[in-house]
């Protein structure tokens, strides 16, 4: 294992997109969490009848945006590390250095973790820069000392590590990198956020909702853009964890079995 995951290291600092996709990241949150900070404090902000979001709330809705928005990003990296190596035919060369696929795969889910971990706390920073700024000016704080604010800002950055190891489990299922970007952003920018609002405006469905895997890592986080846009209530963070790592087990069992088991034509 010691070797696979020393060529998995090696095969990060060989590549650009890694970074490139961090940068984006970075820009991408700091500019959305400035909006969505204005939007909250603004004149008429809010759903009618419903009281808007303030002071510790806003705050920690702001910095969801971490997951809420953020977790394309390492689903992408990570689906990146496995379908890289079936896009440049480099998987023939790691399984003659490493034949055993079970092996080929943990070292894949093991290097992500450092690499999302990197993710997350960039993340974290960048909903910061971006947001802070602008609660602090014409709401009613930054709260950054407020013990519930930094829940959500540290198990933000822990989620979008479990983002990039599920990437790349998911990555092992579609290994066509094309069609496995395609259904990332799809899935996580269109189809989640739509079914997230759509059965949580139906009584009966709500609680299905807390069981997409983006709804299941707010969870972990303690705080959630789309809760408070009506996508349903969150599960408790020990449950949300739980389903989280479901879906990463059952991708990785999938792609093992499916996939890795196959011999390269």
């Amino acid at each position: 294992m010691r070797s696979a995951l020393v060529a998995e290291y090696r095969k990060l600092r060989s590549t650009r997109m890694w970074w490139i996709l961090l940068l984006v990241m970075a820009g991408y949150l700091a500019f959305l969490a400035a909006v969505i900070a204005f939007s909250l404090n603004a004149e008429g902000a809010g759903t009618p009848g419903v009281p808007p979001a303030s002071g510790v709330q806003a705050a920690s809705i702001v910095y969801s945006l971490i997951n809420s928005i953020g977790y394309v990003f390492p689903l992408v990296v990570g689906s990146l590390m496995m379908t890289t190596e079936f896009r440049h035919g480099t998987v023939s060369q790691s399984w003659l250095v490493e034949p055993r696929r079970s092996v080929f795969l943990g070292a894949k889910l093991v290097a992500a973790v450092p690499l999302g971990l990197l993710y997350g706390v960039v993340a974290a920073c960048a909903v910061v820069a971006g947001g802070a700024p602008v609660l602090a000016g014409i709401g009613e704080g930054a709260f950054l000392g407020e013990q519930d604010v930094v829940e959500v800002l540290v198990f933000g950055a822990l989620v979008i590590a479990v983002w990039a190891v599920i990437g790349v489990a998911f990555g092992a299922v579609v290994t066509n990198q094309v069609a496995a970007i395609v259904v990332i952003i799809g899935f996580t920018q269109l189809v989640e956020p739509i079914a997230r609002i759509g059965l949580g405006s139906v009584d009966a469905l709500a609680p299905v909702a807390a069981y997409l895997p983006g709804a299941a890592a707010d969870a972990v986080m303690g705080a959630s853009f789309f809760v408070d846009a009506g996508g349903g209530e969150l599960l408790s963070r020990g449950a949300g964890l739980a389903v989280l790592l479901a879906y990463a087990l059952a991708l990785g069992v999938l792609g093992r079995a499916t996939t890795l088991r196959r011999d390269l034509s």
